[in-house]
């Protein structure tokens, strides 16, 4: 399947929601934190699939900020593993040429966590491979609301003037700043919805969303995707007729 994959027209981004850790696992009759921690296999194969294709930038929703919502046991055991797997995981992002970085409210996460996150993307931050974002304690309502307040007081200080306001600037002050909109968006499980993922970076981007839940991910999967996104049209509003002009 890979041999299929024409290389001239890779997604430059591709963003993940990894979907479908709880009920994995309650079909093995176990916890759910069963299911995030065989999650770990699937990031793995996703993100040595991308760096030996060429992917430049692949970004993983983690951790969103209505996740702190759910049972503190799960949360506690999330984070845990976080911490695990970042510390266990770093010979792989370079061996594979892979820089390691962040969105989200990081500065929410406990202590040992962000100590790991910098001591990761200090480590990695040589490598001239694929990017890999992990984007924890994110929403995209939160990185907007984040970024009105911010131009907001720009504006207030005389920094900026409402004139000054357009896409460009907008997408400068948000957490994804320097990193380009993902083309292809793919969401595990079958569920049908972005979940607060990107809200302004997933405006043109190609959605595929296959029944196979998360801790099943492989490099196939992964391929079918790329696969998918490449027999489709991206107009932009165009006509077809206009592309082929």
């Amino acid at each position: 399947m890979k041999e299929l994959i024409d290389p001239s027209n890779l997604p430059r981004h591709i963003a993940v929601i990894m979907d479908g850790n709880g009920r994995w696992a309650k079909r093995q009759g176990a916890a759910r934190v069963f299911g995030h921690r065989n999650a770990i296999k699937a990031v793995r194969e996703v993100t040595e699939g991308c760096a030996e294709l060429g992917v430049k930038f692949l970004t993983l929703y983690a951790f969103s900020t209505e996740n702190w919502n759910r049972p503190k046991f799960e949360v506690d055991a999330l984070m845990t593993l976080l911490v695990h797997t970042i510390r266990g995981e770093i010979k792989t992002l370079m061996d594979n040429n892979v820089r390691l970085t962040t969105i989200g409210n990081t500065e929410s996460l406990p202590k040992d966590c962000q100590r790991e996150l910098a001591e990761a993307m200090r480590e990695t931050a040589g490598n001239t491979g694929l990017t890999l974002v992990l984007a924890l304690s994110y929403s995209g309502r939160w990185e907007i609301l984040e970024a009105v307040r911010q131009i907001a007081t720009d504006v207030s200080a005389g920094r900026l003037t409402t004139s000054d306001i357009n896409d460009t600037l907008f997408g400068s002050y948000l957490t994804t700043d320097g990193i380009p909109d993902p083309e292809l968006m793919i969401r595990t499980s079958g569920e049908m919805r972005i979940s607060n993922f990107m809200l302004w970076q997933l405006a043109y981007s190609e959605l595929y969303m296959p029944d196979v839940l998360w801790p099943d991910f492989r490099r196939n999967h992964l391929y079918e995707a790329i696969l998918n996104y490449q027999q489709r049209e991206r107009r932009f509003g165009k006509t077809s007729e206009q592309l082929v002009k």
